[in-house]
Parts: C-alpha cells; structure tokens; sequence
C-alpha cells in the first residue's frame, strides 16, 4: 500500500499569524486537502502558539469529524502535562512525540529512547488508553538497539526524521547515502514490529525514491515543502502531486 498523506498545517498557521486576521484560514486549506485526497492533518502546537494555536484545534476536529470522518487527525509535541492533555481533550487519532525543547524553531532530532524511557512508557501508555495511536520521532540511522528501546516504551510506529535526507537536494551521492541508512533502520523497525512514518523536509522530488526504498511506509507527515509548493500550485493540485510521489 502506498503512504498515506497528512498534511501539516503549522506553515500554513505561521503565515496567518503574521496578521491579525483569520486568514490563510488553518481549517480552510484543511479542508481542501482532505477534499484532494489527503490521508490526514497534522499540527504541532507549541506552548507559545507561533503558528497552530491551542483555538484551532477544536475547528481541525470538528471538520474532521463532521466532514472527512475518514480522515485522521495527527497531534505532535513534547509529552508534558500540558500537551498530553491536550491530546485527551482533542482525542487525535494519532499522536506523535517529539523530543523537542519549547524553543526550537522545528523538530530536529529523534529520542534517546533508554534514557527517557520512563517519560515515554508513562506518556505511551496513557495516550494509548484514551485510544490514540503513538509514534515516537526516530533519528535516520537507528540501530536495533535504539529501535528494541523504542519498542520497549510500547509505542506503535516511529517517525523518522528525514532532515539529513532533505538536505541532500543539491547532492546526488549524499542523498543516496542518507537514503541507505533510512531504509536500514526501516527494515529493522518492520522485523521488531515497529510501523514506519516519516517527515521532514521532504519533497515531490524526494519523496517518490523514500517510497519505494521503504516499501513499508505508512505514512508522511510533510508541511514546509508542501505548503511551497500550493503557493505556486495550489492547495489541491499540490496534494494531488505528493500523493502520487508517494506511489499512488
């Protein structure tokens, strides 16, 4: 099967934020891509609301719900108290962990999954009691080591990081060996029982060859690239691109 897509609406809230006004409207363009064929949607509401704030997501729920009862709403952030009870308020169907400090200005690295072990099994296991499905942020190059402690928190997927790969636009080699070490950690994830997502700085250009060197791909979770992109495209044609990168 190929990845599903959801699209991430932070770059899209960030752009609204700029002015007091209630446009790009988040639940607008939201709209437009589940209508185009997007698996899902994706926000990560950091505790200083710089772009998706707390308000939204009510309004991505209810059109999910109302709308698109098909679609999946995807909440990523740091498991504080603050987060997890957003994530039982707003019940995502997944929800993704990151291992993020408030400041930073994006997801950049994946878990020290033995030394948090005791944060994530908590959050996991509370997360999954009220019905969601976890993810945990994976680095590119995890080894079975690294994955068997993922695992051992009882999350269902990892998300790879795919920074390290994006960067590689202008690099041919460097891309391909950025790739190898993706598909490496893919195939150990899938023989322990991990499923596989991924985002980060992935593109049409770049997506379509992670696709198929990791045939087991459930999902991509693509914002910056993909907001773009419906710049130039629009919010429709663009999703309908990506999906097709993504082997559909």
């Amino acid at each position: 099967m190929p990845a599903a897509l959801s699209v991430n609406l932070n770059a899209v809230a960030m752009l609204r934020n700029r002015r007091d006004l209630p446009w790009p409207s988040v639940t607008g363009l939201g709209r437009i891509a589940l209508a185009a064929g997007a698996h899902g949607l994706t926000v990560h509401p950091r505790p200083d609301q710089r772009h998706i704030r707390f308000s939204d997501l009510p309004e991505i729920r209810a059109l999910i719900d109302d709308e698109f009862p098909q679609a999946e709403f995807n909440m990523e952030g740091y498991p504080n108290e603050d987060f997890l009870e957003l994530c039982e308020t707003h019940q995502p169907e997944q929800v993704t962990l990151v291992p993020d400090d408030p400041a930073q200005a994006t997801s950049d690295h994946g878990w020290n999954f033995a030394a948090h072990s005791d944060l994530l099994e908590t959050s996991v296991a509370r997360l999954k009691k009220g019905g969601c499905r976890v993810s945990l942020f994976c680095d590119p190059h995890a080894d079975h080591v690294t994955l068997a402690a993922a695992k051992a928190t009882g999350a269902d997927r990892v998300e790879f990081y795919t920074g390290p790969y994006g960067a590689t636009h202008d690099d041919r080699a460097a891309a391909r060996r950025e790739l190898q070490k993706l598909e490496t950690s893919a195939q150990i994830a899938t023989q322990i029982g991990l499923g596989i997502n991924a985002g980060h700085d992935l593109t049409v250009a770049n997506l379509a060859p992670l696709a198929e060197a990791l045939p087991d791909l459930r999902e991509v979770s693509i914002g910056h690239g993909l907001t773009a992109d419906a710049l130039e495209f629009g919010m429709a044609a663009t999703v309908r691109r990506f999906i097709a990168a993504c082997g559909s």
